[in-house]
């Protein structure tokens, strides 16, 4: 494979994406209002609002969360009464999906332009007609999408953990975060969560006739994430350390998968045939 090749397409998408204010704009505000702003209301407002009651009251009124959470889980609230107990569950439970969105979300803008803007812009002809080969060209497209996501998402990760820790001193009197759990999802799951949304929202764009168009249909990416955070507040799967280990195996082999196809069905001829 030729690594200057798939460097230089990954070059020109990021140039061409981060001197458009449409693109980067969203890809700034939109993860730090999710991973800062709201985790920080609903973290801080209920320690403020609610009177100091036993941990107990709290784990009724969630139900089946804490029923059929596994031991080791339901360990971490010990001894802790309301106002801690919703801290650790806010930051430890409800928000480990969203850093799943996230990658997904910041990609989706530039995945979708890798094709569907070229061919609005009318450059993707010339872009096809280069000596370089489909896999190169599908690579250095995913590529482009792929670092800004995980740039975007890690440092979303580094706010969140301030948030989570100043919080953590003021209610616990300790730092707790992140755990281990925490450190595989950021680092084993969030990028394979990102090469899959990608790779999927790079061929929706290959083959869609435009951008507006690309951009829609890469919303469904995010279905299968929203159906874990469901799951999780429901008491059917926690993120404890074995399953999202589990879960960033399950993706990468999808990952593996997904760009074994692409890379073997991605035609240029039947998207010349398009324009």
């Amino acid at each position: 494979m030729n690594t200057r090749a798939v460097r230089a397409v990954a070059r020109k998408d990021l140039r061409i994406a981060l001197r458009n204010k449409g693109v980067v704009l969203p890809i700034i505000i939109v993860p730090l209002m999710m991973m800062i702003l709201m985790p920080a209301l609903m973290i801080f407002l209920p320690i403020y609002l609610e009177p100091m009651e036993t941990g107990e009251e709290l784990r009724r009124e969630m139900g089946a969360f804490f029923a059929n959470m596994p031991a080791e889980l339901y360990n971490l609230f010990a001894g802790l009464n309301d106002q801690q107990t919703w801290v650790v569950v806010a930051s430890m439970f409800m928000f480990a999906p969203f850093f799943l969105i996230i990658p997904v979300m910041v990609s989706s803008v530039i995945g979708a332009d890798s094709f569907a803007g070229e061919k609005e812009r009318k450059t993707l002809e010339a872009l096809l007609y280069t000596p370089i080969t489909s896999a190169e060209l599908f690579i250095g497209k995913v590529l482009a999408a792929f670092l800004p996501a995980m740039v975007v998402s890690w440092a979303c990760f580094v706010l969140y953990t301030v948030v989570v820790n100043v919080a953590g001193l003021m209610v616990l009197g300790r730092m707790f975060f992140p755990n281990l759990a925490w450190i595989v999802l950021i680092l084993w799951v969030v990028p394979a969560a990102a090469a899959l949304g990608i790779g999927v929202i790079v061929l929706v764009s290959a083959k869609a006739k435009s951008f507006q168009d690309a951009y829609q249909m890469s919303g469904l990416v995010v279905i299968p994430i929203i159906l874990l955070l469901f799951g999780q507040m429901g008491g059917i799967l926690y993120f404890s350390t074995p399953t999202v280990a589990l879960i960033g195996l399950v993706i990468w082999a999808v990952d593996a998968a997904l760009l074994t196809i692409a890379v073997r069905t991605f035609g240029r001829g039947e998207i010349i045939a398009r324009l």
